[in-house]
Protein backbone atom coordinates (compact mmCIF):
# COMPACT_ATOMS: atom_id res chain seq x y z
CA UNK A 1 0.00 0.00 0.00
CA UNK A 2 2.69 2.42 0.84
CA UNK A 3 4.76 1.58 -2.67
CA UNK A 4 1.16 2.35 -4.59
CA UNK A 5 0.69 5.79 -2.30
CA UNK A 6 4.39 6.62 -2.76
CA UNK A 7 4.60 6.13 -7.14
CA UNK A 8 1.01 7.40 -7.15
CA UNK A 9 2.72 10.74 -5.42
CA UNK A 10 5.64 10.63 -7.89
CA UNK A 11 3.30 10.51 -11.06
CA UNK A 12 1.21 13.27 -9.80
CA UNK A 13 4.31 15.09 -9.19
CA UNK A 14 5.83 14.30 -13.01
CA UNK A 15 2.00 15.28 -14.23
CA UNK A 16 1.91 18.79 -12.75
CA UNK A 17 5.45 19.13 -13.82
CA UNK A 18 4.95 18.44 -17.67
CA UNK A 19 1.52 20.80 -16.91
CA UNK A 20 3.56 23.44 -15.60
CA UNK A 21 6.33 23.45 -17.92
CA UNK A 22 4.05 23.54 -20.77
CA UNK A 23 2.03 26.77 -19.01
CA UNK A 24 2.93 29.49 -20.90
CA UNK A 25 3.20 28.09 -24.19
CA UNK A 26 0.82 29.16 -26.67
CA UNK A 27 -0.92 28.08 -29.74
CA UNK A 28 -0.06 30.52 -32.11
CA UNK A 29 -2.62 29.46 -34.28
CA UNK A 30 -5.04 30.86 -31.71
CA UNK A 31 -3.67 33.89 -31.76
CA UNK A 32 -5.47 36.87 -33.06
CA UNK A 33 -3.49 38.42 -35.73
CA UNK A 34 -6.31 41.27 -36.06
CA UNK A 35 -4.05 43.38 -33.56
CA UNK A 36 -0.82 42.76 -35.85
CA UNK A 37 -0.05 45.18 -37.88
CA UNK A 38 2.57 43.66 -39.97
CA UNK A 39 0.79 40.05 -40.34
CA UNK A 40 -0.19 39.34 -44.05
CA UNK A 41 0.26 36.07 -46.00
CA UNK A 42 -0.47 38.24 -49.50
CA UNK A 43 2.01 41.59 -48.31
CA UNK A 44 5.76 40.85 -50.21
CA UNK A 45 6.69 44.10 -48.67
CA UNK A 46 9.46 43.81 -46.25
CA UNK A 47 8.49 45.10 -42.62
CA UNK A 48 10.61 46.23 -39.83
CA UNK A 49 9.04 45.17 -36.87
CA UNK A 50 8.92 47.87 -33.51
CA UNK A 51 10.18 45.24 -30.93
CA UNK A 52 7.93 47.06 -28.06
CA UNK A 53 5.21 46.74 -30.20
CA UNK A 54 5.94 42.76 -30.97
CA UNK A 55 6.38 41.96 -27.07
CA UNK A 56 3.04 44.06 -26.46
CA UNK A 57 0.94 41.65 -29.44
CA UNK A 58 3.10 38.39 -29.70
CA UNK A 59 2.71 35.28 -27.49
CA UNK A 60 5.65 35.34 -24.99
CA UNK A 61 7.07 31.76 -26.89
CA UNK A 62 7.33 33.83 -30.59
CA UNK A 63 8.00 36.55 -29.15
CA UNK A 64 11.52 34.67 -27.55
CA UNK A 65 12.03 32.91 -30.69
CA UNK A 66 11.53 35.39 -33.12
CA UNK A 67 13.18 38.78 -31.41
CA UNK A 68 15.51 36.79 -28.68
CA UNK A 69 16.28 34.12 -30.82
CA UNK A 70 15.33 31.50 -28.41
CA UNK A 71 14.56 28.35 -29.27
CA UNK A 72 11.72 26.03 -28.48
CA UNK A 73 12.79 22.33 -26.44
CA UNK A 74 13.19 19.18 -28.96
CA UNK A 75 10.12 17.60 -29.54
CA UNK A 76 7.64 19.72 -27.91
CA UNK A 77 6.37 21.58 -30.56
CA UNK A 78 3.32 21.80 -32.34
CA UNK A 79 5.05 20.92 -36.15
CA UNK A 80 8.06 18.14 -35.67
CA UNK A 81 6.02 15.22 -36.67
CA UNK A 82 2.96 16.69 -38.71
CA UNK A 83 2.48 15.16 -42.16
CA UNK A 84 -0.39 17.08 -42.95
CA UNK A 85 -0.41 18.92 -46.49
CA UNK A 86 -0.06 22.95 -46.63
CA UNK A 87 2.00 26.13 -46.18
CA UNK A 88 4.19 27.21 -43.44
CA UNK A 89 3.95 30.84 -43.01
CA UNK A 90 6.03 33.67 -40.26
CA UNK A 91 3.88 33.65 -36.87
CA UNK A 92 5.08 37.51 -36.85
CA UNK A 93 4.73 38.89 -40.05
CA UNK A 94 2.48 35.79 -42.51
CA UNK A 95 5.14 35.88 -45.16
CA UNK A 96 4.99 31.72 -46.91
CA UNK A 97 8.14 30.16 -45.79
CA UNK A 98 7.87 26.22 -46.27
CA UNK A 99 5.73 24.07 -48.63
CA UNK A 100 4.58 20.80 -46.62
CA UNK A 101 5.97 18.79 -49.65
CA UNK A 102 9.66 20.21 -48.97
CA UNK A 103 9.38 19.02 -45.37
CA UNK A 104 11.27 15.86 -44.39
CA UNK A 105 11.22 13.47 -41.40
CA UNK A 106 14.85 14.43 -39.54
CA UNK A 107 14.57 13.24 -36.27
CA UNK A 108 15.38 15.93 -34.87
CA UNK A 109 13.28 17.26 -32.72
CA UNK A 110 11.55 20.53 -35.03
CA UNK A 111 10.05 20.68 -37.80
CA UNK A 112 12.77 20.02 -40.72
CA UNK A 113 12.49 20.81 -44.37
CA UNK A 114 14.73 21.22 -47.52
CA UNK A 115 13.80 23.75 -49.41
CA UNK A 116 12.01 27.10 -48.68
CA UNK A 117 9.17 28.21 -50.41
CA UNK A 118 10.82 30.77 -52.70
CA UNK A 119 14.66 31.91 -52.63
CA UNK A 120 13.36 35.76 -51.34
CA UNK A 121 11.04 33.96 -48.25
CA UNK A 122 14.24 33.38 -46.16
CA UNK A 123 17.54 35.10 -45.50
CA UNK A 124 20.68 33.98 -43.56
CA UNK A 125 23.12 35.47 -40.91
CA UNK A 126 26.68 33.64 -39.70
CA UNK A 127 25.45 32.55 -35.89
CA UNK A 128 28.76 31.82 -33.59
CA UNK A 129 26.96 31.76 -30.45
CA UNK A 130 28.20 29.04 -27.74
CA UNK A 131 30.92 28.14 -29.39
CA UNK A 132 29.25 26.80 -32.47
CA UNK A 133 29.68 28.09 -36.35
CA UNK A 134 26.21 27.51 -37.56
CA UNK A 135 23.89 29.80 -39.95
CA UNK A 136 20.98 31.66 -38.49
CA UNK A 137 17.58 31.18 -40.79
CA UNK A 138 15.46 34.12 -40.65
CA UNK A 139 12.60 35.44 -42.18
CA UNK A 140 12.88 37.30 -45.29
CA UNK A 141 10.23 40.48 -45.12
CA UNK A 142 10.49 40.72 -40.84
CA UNK A 143 14.14 39.14 -40.32
CA UNK A 144 12.14 37.31 -37.38
CA UNK A 145 15.22 34.06 -36.19
CA UNK A 146 13.48 30.56 -37.18
CA UNK A 147 15.88 28.46 -36.55
CA UNK A 148 19.10 27.04 -38.45
CA UNK A 149 20.17 25.65 -41.75
CA UNK A 150 22.79 22.74 -41.30
CA UNK A 151 24.41 20.58 -45.21
CA UNK A 152 23.27 17.87 -43.60
CA UNK A 153 19.57 17.10 -45.55
CA UNK A 154 18.00 14.78 -47.96
CA UNK A 155 18.29 15.44 -52.14
CA UNK A 156 18.09 16.90 -54.23
CA UNK A 157 19.17 20.34 -51.76
CA UNK A 158 21.27 18.08 -48.84
CA UNK A 159 20.10 20.96 -46.74
CA UNK A 160 18.45 20.80 -43.59
CA UNK A 161 16.11 23.57 -42.42
CA UNK A 162 15.76 22.99 -38.93
CA UNK A 163 13.03 25.22 -37.55
CA UNK A 164 11.01 25.96 -34.24
CA UNK A 165 7.42 25.08 -34.23
CA UNK A 166 6.17 28.26 -32.69
CA UNK A 167 8.06 30.54 -35.04
CA UNK A 168 5.31 28.75 -37.63
CA UNK A 169 1.44 29.44 -38.48
CA UNK A 170 0.31 26.05 -40.82
CA UNK A 171 -2.89 26.78 -43.18
CA UNK A 172 -3.91 23.40 -44.73
CA UNK A 173 -4.23 22.89 -48.46
CA UNK A 174 -7.94 22.19 -48.63
CA UNK A 175 -8.47 25.47 -46.44
CA UNK A 176 -6.38 27.75 -48.97
CA UNK A 177 -7.64 25.82 -51.93
CA UNK A 178 -11.51 26.95 -50.22
CA UNK A 179 -10.14 30.66 -49.56
CA UNK A 180 -8.94 31.31 -53.28
CA UNK A 181 -11.83 29.48 -54.75
CA UNK A 182 -14.12 32.31 -52.54
CA UNK A 183 -12.61 34.65 -53.47
CA UNK A 184 -12.27 34.10 -57.14
CA UNK A 185 -16.05 33.56 -56.68
CA UNK A 186 -16.96 37.04 -55.84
Amino acid sequence: MKNLLFTALILLSVLSACNFSNKNKTDNMDTDKTNNPYYSNTDTNKVTPDDDQLKKILPADVYNVAREKGTERPFTGKYWNSKEGGTYYCAVCGNPLFNSNGKFESSCGWPSFFEPISKSSIIFAPDNTYGMHRTEVMCGRCHSHLGHVFEDGPPPTHLRYCINSVILDFKKAQDAEAKFKDSTNK
